[in-house]
């Protein structure tokens, strides 16, 4: 009788090393001794508490587990919930509620959406008719890409359009010649299209909530009052700088293998024929997308659209393509789990970071740092916390906990209260280190064309030329557009 002799999975090492050194740092902090009181600019203490520590040190665990994908990410967003509730930091109801936020529903929805793209055929013809455009060039592939997700970002939320251009990408990915296998060129456009739906997404304030809840900090503070109009005229020049530099940067880290994909125009041109006229499906289906995105655009417009919830407008399309039997529980079961209790863990480290304080107590220690700077400095160090923090908490809470300590300090060194927003607003929108920053980098995952440590490594050069255009825009591109820097 033969035996089968079972071959031993080899030990990865590196796994257990990263592993172990999330759990080490969460021990240390934990069960550190209390940490000194934060003081703001006007002399008032905030206190550490346990719990607060307590999120600081599951912070450190969970960036340790999802930069180095030691676990399925979603099963770290899971950990996160259950570390809160077995450690008493949040109540198990409050930790887990979080997995249900409105949020996260709406991340949900807009997968859905993406879903629904692919299997109606839109996304097809759309890919077609964009490389019948662009022609064969990969470089001129990804700017066509990337500048149709960062115009889209203008009338739509950013995680919408994530949604939206991810079946298109895979469609153009497929027509690559290299099947499901990770590329070069794969890497570039999906994690390019995640950094552009960022970078596009602070022109408009139809692109993202974080605009709206900087510009309310701003007038209850300061009495003034910032304008749609007058928020897209001092970001365009911002937002569509950083489209073109991220272009290159893509080009640089991620030069496609093939310059040229031979025979491309005409092919498309040929499988767009192929498709025949629209189906009955593409043009229903497109009529409800479009008509979500008609409403959530004009809630900036009429108020009276303003009080229904962005996720429960977005999920009414999710049953309509039930009930209409476009989708059907097949579907249902494809939905990409992983990256749904990856953004539930995001929101739920958020919610434990501001509600426990500690996000405050981090914002006030590091601002405290720079009140007594130079300006420029200080708005520099206000943007680069800001850009840190956006990447685990959501950026609305970034803006919440940071802005307000901002606009008190800038007085006191001479800046005018609009470029503390304005460069706030810059680095809130991209979030280029972790996948839990944003929606888009958590759906442009799911392509399986990269890691977690490769979005990682492409975020810090990213982040540089981030910080950097902000520092143009400070000393150079808003001066010239008449934004005022210094007060009189």
């Amino acid at each position: 009788m033969s035996a089968i002799q079972a071959t031993p999975s080899r030990i990865d090492f590196k796994r257990l090393f990263f592993l172990f050194l999330g759990l080490f740092l969460f021990t240390i902090v934990y069960y550190a001794p209390p940490w000194p009181d934060a003081l703001d600019p006007m002399g008032k203490a905030f206190v550490l508490s346990r719990e607060g520590k307590a999120a600081i040190a599951l912070f450190l665990l969970a960036g340790t587990w999802w930069v180095f994908e030691v676990l399925p990410i979603g099963i770290t967003g899971l950990t996160i919930g259950v570390v809160q509730a077995l450690f008493f930091i949040r109540p198990a109801s409050a930790a887990f509620k979080d997995f249900m936020d409105p949020s996260v529903l709406f991340i949900f929805g807009s997968l859905v959406i993406g879903m629904v793209f692919t299997k109606v055929g839109i996304t097809k013809r759309m890919a077609y008719k964009m490389l019948s455009i662009v022609g064969e060039r990969t470089s001129m592939i990804y700017l066509g890409c990337f500048v149709v997700t960062a115009l889209l970002t203008h009338v739509m939320a950013h995680t919408a359009v994530a949604a939206t251009m991810y079946p298109l990408l895979l469609s153009i990915y497929a027509l690559y010649g290299e099947g499901d296998k990770p590329t070069k060129f794969g890497k570039g456009l999906f994690i390019g299209m995640a950094f552009i739906a960022g970078a596009g997404s602070i022109i408009s304030l139809l692109g993202a909530a974080r605009g709206i809840v900087a510009l309310g900090f701003y007038n209850e503070i300061t009495g003034n009052e910032i304008t749609f109009l007058e928020l897209s005229y001092y970001m365009a020049p911002v937002g569509w700088l950083m489209v073109f530099l991220l272009w290159g940067l893509m080009m640089i880290l991620f030069r496609p293998e093939k310059a040229n994909i031979d025979g491309l125009r005409e092919k498309a041109r040929q499988l767009s024929l192929d498709m025949g006229p629209i189906s009955r499906n593409e043009y229903i289906a497109g009529g409800i997308i479009l008509s979500v995105i008609v409403f959530l655009s004009l809630q900036s417009f009429i108020p009276a659209l303003a009080q229904f919830n962005k996720a429960a407008v977005l999920l009414v399309s999710t049953i309509i393509f039930f009930i209409l039997k476009i989708l059907d529980i097949k579907d249902l079961e494809d939905i990409p789990w992983n990256i749904v209790l990856l953004f539930s863990g995001a929101m739920s480290m958020g919610f434990c970071l501001w509600q426990t304080g500690a996000a405050e107590w981090l914002a006030i220690n590091w601002l405290s740092f720079f009140q007594n700077a130079h300006w420029f400095v200080f708005i520099l160090a206000m943007a680069f916390f800001v850009m840190v923090m956006t990447n685990f908490i959501m950026n609305v809470a970034a803006i919440a906990i940071s802005l307000p300590v901002a606009l008190v300090v800038a007085p006191y060194l001479g800046m005018a209260p609009e470029v503390v927003v304005f460069a706030c607003l810059v680095t809130a929108g991209m979030p280029f280190l972790l996948l839990v920053g944003a929606a888009p980098n958590a759906i442009a995952y799911n392509s399986k064309q990269f890691t977690s440590g490769e979005f990682f490594a492409a975020g810090i050069p990213a982040s540089i030329l981030l910080m950097a255009v902000v520092g143009l825009a400070v000393l150079l591109i808003w001066p010239l557009l008449g934004m005022p820097v210094l007060l009189p």
